[in-house]
């Protein structure tokens, strides 16, 4: 039995060259998901790439989208996936992240980027392109995260 669960958040790549305001605003108005909140540059404090040390510098749109997050991901650094376009990820909050990779890297979707946020916010990409076409996001539930999942879908709510 997968360790994943449901997924929490529907990831799509990008092009980091367009305003993520005018990005948010138009996948509004196509899906109907919304409002969102933007983050730009947000800081890592430290990650992985590949097993090695790199950077990951993104930008993102959060939003809701029916029963899930939405998230609208540019890449700054050299883009992890390899396109500007499409679905980046699909994430999951996991009871153990430890577990849960395991049972990614059983099924060939090894780890592809490890880092932590300057808030102490653990998340992994593991490389299930090949199977799905799409990277796997996890983390743990803290309780930061978990309340800025609320605070988002509250605001598709008022």
């Amino acid at each position: 039995m997968s360790p994943l669960g449901r997924p929490v958040q529907i990831a799509y790549a990008v092009d980091p060259r367009l305003d993520p305001n005018r990005i948010a605003e138009s996948f509004r108005a196509a899906t109907g998901a919304g409002p969102f909140v933007i983050a730009t540059h947000i800081p890592i404090e430290s990650c992985t790439i590949a097993g090695r040390p790199g950077d990951f510098d993104h930008s993102s749109a959060y939003g809701w989208w029916g029963e899930v997050m939405v998230e609208l991901v540019q890449e700054h650094t050299p883009s992890i996936i390899g396109r500007t376009s499409g679905l980046h990820h699909m994430a999951f909050m996991v009871p153990s992240l430890p577990d849960a990779i395991a049972w990614c890297e059983e099924r060939g979707w090894p780890l592809l980027l490890d880092a932590l946020t300057s808030v102490g916010q653990r998340f992994v990409f593991a490389d299930a392109r090949a199977d799905l076409g799409h990277l796997v996001e996890m983390y743990e539930p803290s309780k930061r995260l978990v309340e800025f999942y609320e605070h988002v879908r509250r605001l598709a709510t008022a």
